[in-house]
C-alpha cells in the first residue's frame, strides 16, 4: 500500500519518515538515483518481507537548496524550505565568502534569508569586533536581515523565534558556530548534542546528519552539518547577478546587456565599487563566485552544458 510521508531526518541513505498520522518510521530510497533529502515529501511503500519502508518517489518540491559537486553537478541539500538562517560567530572566525554563497543560493531560489550572529556575548578584540560589524553592515546594505543573539545567555532568542514562526527553516554555517545550541534553546525536546571548539578555535563537527524539528509556536527548523566550504548549484544561480541583489540592482546601468561585471567597459557594478556605492568585499566575493561558476561549467563538459541549454 502506498502512502505519503515527510523526511524528517536523513543520514546517508537512511531516512526517518513521518506519515500523515504522525507515526515516525525508518526507511530508505528504493533505487540508487533517488536523491532524497531532509524536508522532502515522498511517496512510500511498506515492504513486509524485509520489514522496511521504501521511498519510491519524491513529490514536487516547493524549493530546494543544492550545492555543486567538483564536476559541476547539482547535489540537493534540503528541500521545501522558506527561510535559510546562516549562523556565524566571532569564533570560529567567520568566512564571509561562504556566507555570501549561501545568500546567493537563496536569492536565486527566491528563499528568504537571515544572517544570525551567535555568541554575541563574547568579549572579543576590537579589531575582530570592527571586522564583524563591517561584515554585518555589508549584508544589511545588500538587503538581508541580520540578528544578533546568544544561545548561551538567551539574548534576543525571542526575536529569532519570531522570525522562524510558521516558516520551514534550515540553519547552515561553519562547524562550531552554535547552530545546534540555538536550536536546542528553541526546541528543548530535540536534545541535540552540542560540542565545544577545539584548541585551535576551528569548529568541530557536532551534527552529522540533517534533521527536522517542529517549533512550539508553529513552523519547523532543520539542523544541518557544519561546513568548511559551500559552492551553490551553478544551474540554480541567476545568470547575470549570480544572486547578488546589489549586482542585480546595478546591472541595468551597464553598457552591455551581457556584461559579466569583470573587465567590460561601461560596467555600472565596477563603477559603483570604485565609488564605494557597492561594498568592495562583496564585489570581490562576486568575482570569486563568477570564476568558480566558469570553472564548474567547464568541469561539466560540453555534452552536459548542451543538455542544460536545451532544457
Amino acid at each position: 500500500m502506498e502512502f505519503d510521508a515527510q523526511v524528517i531526518a536523513a543520514y546517508g541513505r537512511h531516512l526517518r519518515l513521518r506519515d500523515a498520522s504522525g507515526r515516525v518510521l525508518q526507511g530508505r530510497p528504493f533505487g540508487r538515483k533517488l536523491q532524497v533529502v531532509c524536508g522532502d515529501q515522498v511517496r512510500c511503500t511498506a515492504d513486509p518481507t524485509h520489514d522496511e519502508i521504501h521511498v519510491n518517489e519524491i513529490l514536487p518540491r516547493r524549493s530546494l537548496l543544492a550545492r555543486s559537486t567538483l564536476r559541476g553537478d547539482a547535489e540537493p541539500v534540503v528541500a521545501n524550505i522558506s527561510l535559510l538562517v546562516t549562523v556565524i560567530a566571532p569564533l570560529p572566525r567567520p568566512d564571509p565568502f561562504i556566507i555570501d554563497r549561501y545568500l546567493c543560493a537563496t536569492s536565486s531560489a527566491g528563499i528568504r534569508a537571515l544572517v544570525v550572529l551567535n555568541k554575541a556575548e563574547l568579549d572579543i578584540a576590537a579589531e575582530l569586533a570592527d571586522e564583524l560589524a563591517a561584515m554585518l553592515q555589508s549584508f544589511e546594505t545588500a538587503g538581508y536581515s541580520v540578528l544578533r543573539c546568544s544561545a548561551e545567555t538567551g539574548s534576543n532568542l525571542e526575536a529569532l523565534a519570531a522570525e522562524l514562526q510558521e516558516a520551514t527553516s534550515v540553519f547552515v554555517g561553519q562547524s562550531g558556530v552554535g547552530k545546534s545550541s540555538l536550536i536546542t534553546r528553541l526546541v528543548p525536546a530535540s536534545a541535540i548534542a552540542t560540542g565545544d571548539l577545539d584548541r585551535d578555535a576551528e569548529g568541530r563537527h557536532t551534527t552529522t546528519s540533517s534533521a527536522l524539528y517542529d517549533l512550539p509556536g508553529g513552523g519547523a527548523v532543520i539542523d544541518s552539518p557544519g561546513v568548511r566550504d559551500f559552492a551553490p548549484s551553478i544551474s540554480s544561480l541567476e545568470a547575470r547577478s549570480l544572486g547578488f541583489p546589489e549586482v542585480d540592482r546595478l546591472a541595468p546601468g551597464c553598457r552591455f546587456i551581457d556584461c559579466l561585471h569583470l573587465q567590460e567597459p561601461g560596467c555600472a557594478v565596477r563603477t559603483a565599487t570604485e565609488s564605494t556605492a557597492m561594498d568592495a568585499r562583496r564585489y570581490e566575493s562576486y568575482r570569486r563566485l563568477r570564476r568558480l561558476h566558469t570553472d564548474l561549467k567547464a568541469a561539466q563538459g560540453p555534452g552536459k552544458r548542451r543538455g542544460q541549454e536545451r532544457a
